[in-house]
């Protein structure tokens, strides 16, 4: 499974967001990647104003505020 965490520069929820992915690779399979939305016009309207969002295989299972427990049943544990 591939798990995309969309952030923004100094944000704190989206380094609470990445240290939350980060545990639960130990428990689940995925790879993992940052995506600086800041750098993409397209994905900057779409989402600036809900940053972290975490798509896994390019499906939203999460945004602001990131929940663990929900992020861990979203993405099968």
């Amino acid at each position: 499974m591939k798990v995309t965490l969309l952030v923004t520069a100094d944000c704190g929820l989206c380094r609470k967001a990445e240290a939350m992915l980060r545990r639960l690779q130990k428990k689940i399979r995925f790879d993992l990647d940052l995506v600086d939305i800041g750098a993409d016009d397209e994905l900057f309207r779409k989402y600036w104003d809900r940053v972290p969002v975490v798509l896994a295989d390019g499906v939203e299972v999460a945004a602001a505020p990131v929940d663990e427990k929900r992020l861990a049943a979203a993405l099968g544990a």
